[in-house]
């Protein structure tokens, strides 16, 4: 017979109100309560918004307006659980009594389903890389790595394929900028002495100079095209949803993105590490050298990479960054947000959600309740 769960711990009004002062961001659901002090950064609504929940009951913040929380959104939050407040849980604290307010009701079946959850198993075995493992989660798979939790992972039993599989944001810019600028340089030259043309290997009678003025509209052909990429590779590769019978698969999609969703503020994973990275850059490199003429497809090549370097830094900045409310960063948070918790089949674009309008894709919006 297993051992009865250890008991909750318990907090007096005066115990929570102290770590309010402290600077701590505890909220509660009933007489829940969660210490979102290591979350406030994250929030898709910025951390101010957070921060000013402090000490209150959130219940109805979950269920809307302006939206109603996913269940991953609910389950996120109780790994954020810390104990039960004591005395009587309605209103929010305030100088170490509970005020009085409007009780809030809470989904006894969500509650059972939180309860219930096991955070060290999780179906798998966090003690251990979890790549070998992923694979054997069969038809399970799917449901569970769009399940996300707070906490890091490890693919690999080698430590060193384990720290070439992660890297730091800034790793981004300095690998590759000294390269795109180089390039650029390199190419703007070649350019610059007049002997590039086009269509010059099939016939010299209707070629086409090309003059160095072109080489701005080059390079910024080149980002735009990266952001066509980004959006199908995202889209196509990295949401392809493995057969649930076909291991290798499965543990595929998992090292490619799968391992993203399931710890999407993993901040070592959120960035391609420079080693995959280069195989993938030196792909579309010699793709674009053999297509065009060498200094025509390196300017277009030099813009994507310097788009590539603009969205993973854009990316880590959705998952760690705090835009101003009502900016354009802002709005790709939330979107971007809403793609890992709740619509992980919609809202591809991450630098932009160009592609999203065009092929139909962006994350709808959630109806506004009209005021009274």
């Amino acid at each position: 017979m297993a051992p009865a769960p250890p008991p909750a711990a318990s907090f007096s009004p005066a115990e929570v109100q102290r770590r309010l002062a402290a600077g701590a961001c505890w909220v509660r659901r009933g007489a829940r309560l969660y210490d979102l002090t290591d979350f406030v950064r994250h929030h898709p609504g910025g951390e101010q918004l957070l921060r000013a929940r402090a000490g209150q009951d959130i219940t109805a913040d979950l269920d809307g307006p302006p939206h109603r929380h996913s269940d991953n959104a609910r389950r996120w939050l109780e790994q954020y659980y810390v104990g039960d407040l004591q005395g009587d849980p309605q209103g929010s604290i305030e100088n170490g009594v509970v005020a009085s307010a409007e009780t809030q009701k809470t989904d006894p079946a969500m509650e059972r389903r939180f309860k219930a959850v096991d955070w060290d198993k999780d179906l798998v075995d966090w003690k251990k890389p979890l790549l070998w493992q992923v694979g054997h989660l069969g038809e399970k798979y799917d449901e569970w790595v769009h399940q996300p939790v707070a906490r890091p992972i490890r693919l690999f039993h080698s430590d060193l394929i384990e720290a070439l599989s992660k890297t730091v944001w800034y790793s981004v810019p300095i690998v590759w900028v000294p390269l795109m600028l180089y390039l650029s340089w390199s190419y703007y030259r070649t350019l610059a002495q007049g002997n590039v043309r086009l269509f010059a290997s099939f016939t010299t009678e209707y070629s086409v100079a090309v003059p160095k003025s072109v080489f701005p509209g080059l390079f910024m052909l080149g980002m735009f095209l990266w952001s066509l990429i980004e959006y199908l590779i995202h889209r196509f590769l990295f949401h392809m949803k493995p057969p649930s019978d076909s291991y290798y698969l499965i543990t595929l999609h998992f090292v490619m993105h799968g391992q993203h969703h399931k710890s999407p503020f993993d901040g070592s994973r959120l960035v391609f590490p420079p080693v995959p990275a280069s195989l993938v850059v030196a792909f579309f490199y010699i793709l674009l050298r053999l297509s065009l003429p060498e200094a025509v497809g390196g300017t277009m090549f030099a813009g994507g990479l310097l788009g590539y370097v603009l969205y993973d830094m854009t990316h880590y900045y959705l998952h760690f960054g705090s835009p101003h409310k009502g900016s354009y960063l802002y709005s790709l948070k939330a979107h971007h947000v809403k793609h890992h918790f709740e619509h992980q089949k919609s809202g591809f674009g991450i630098s932009t959600k160009l592609w999203d309008y065009f092929f139909h894709t962006l994350i709808p919006e959630e109806p506004h309740p009209k005021m009274q």
